[in-house]
């Protein structure tokens, strides 16, 4: 088993496990085949056009808008698989490893247990809990089943959130039984710190494509000016760029990393800029309680995102990197 552990911010971290190989029909479980089932439906729903009203694409769009508010680390659990007794024989003899990818230069390693035990611990109460709270609330969308032809939609809504936060909770108590055995093997990658750097040299994915890759003087510079962009780690500050996830998906040839990547950049980016409006509203009231009669007009709000200001940053200080 293979995890990574991809800092989106100098404070917040996706982790991501590989999907080692498809499971045969034959090895599927209910579970499994009845999980492969709603995203086949949920695909077709997708492209469907011709249902009345066209109620289908209607939900799937909704649906999607929901699915970006759910938080990225329940989606990252997700990909971690359950603790099954023959993986935690096989983990425990040592025949199946567990391998954690991460940047060195953007993550110390000494810092990569203490953040994996933040991952798998912070949030089971909250799953358990959100789980326990879907089930019981589930009869209570019996009457949404009178409606004609659309389906009960608030009840497998919960179905969904209830499936969700156990697989998280699951991927939680599996990851947390990884660090207990102390079955970890830390792998750091000049690959991800090369692409993390090309994130933040340059200003689009096309950019980066056309240009040679950092050298590790200059992927050594660039972190070295993240960290000073933290001021001493009061500040968080964005490492990675929303279309880097398609880099380091195709790096690794995991195409199902580059969603995960660009959904955990987006929330990441809509929290800070979120507490930075909120830190200048604050500063204003301040300013206008103070003094009333030196009330400045407030300018027009800033729409750069937290890693396109920090690109700005990092390109303005280009020259002081050393040139390949």
């Amino acid at each position: 088993m293979r995890l990574f552990l991809l800092p989106v911010s100098t404070r917040r971290t996706l982790i991501y496990c590989e999907r080692m190989h498809d499971k045969l029909a034959s090895e599927r479980s209910y579970l499994d085949k009845l999980t492969n089932k709603a995203n086949e439906t949920w695909a077709s729903w997708e492209k469907d056009e011709k249902s009345i009203a066209n109620w289908k694409k209607t939900v799937t769009v909704y649906g999607n808008k929901a699915f970006k508010r759910i938080p990225f680390e329940e989606w990252g659990l997700k990909t971690v698989p359950a603790l099954t007794a023959k993986r935690r024989k096989l983990e425990l003899e040592g025949k199946e490893k567990v391998e954690v990818i991460f940047p060195k230069r953007f993550v110390h390693e000494e810092r990569v247990p203490g953040i994996l035990q933040q991952l798998a611990t912070e949030r089971q109460a909250l799953h358990k809990k959100t789980m326990i709270g879907s089930i019981v609330a589930m009869p209570f969308t019996a009457p949404f089943m009178l409606i004609p032809v659309i389906p009960n939609i608030p009840f497998f809504y919960l179905v969904f959130r209830a499936y969700s936060h156990w697989k998280a909770l699951t991927g939680s108590k599996h990851l947390q039984f990884i660090l207990e055995n102390k079955l970890l093997k830390p792998v750091p990658s000049s690959e991800l710190d090369e692409a993390y750097a090309a994130g933040l040299m340059y200003p689009t994915r096309e950019a980066s494509r056309t240009a040679p890759l950092p050298t590790q003087e200059q992927v050594y510079e660039i972190s070295s000016v993240v960290g000073k962009q933290t001021n001493d780690g009061s500040e968080d500050v964005m490492v990675l760029q929303r279309w880097n996830g398609k880099l380091i998906a195709e790096r690794f040839k995991l195409p199902e990393m580059e969603i995960e990547i660009e959904r955990a950049v987006e929330q990441v980016e809509t929290a800070i800029k979120g507490k930075e409006e909120l830190l200048e509203e604050k500063r204003e009231l301040e300013r206008a309680t103070a003094s009333p009669d030196n009330v400045q007009t407030k300018e027009p709000a800033d729409t750069k995102t937290p890693s396109e200001k920090f690109g700005e940053t990092l390109r303005e200080k280009k020259n002081d990197i050393p040139k390949r």
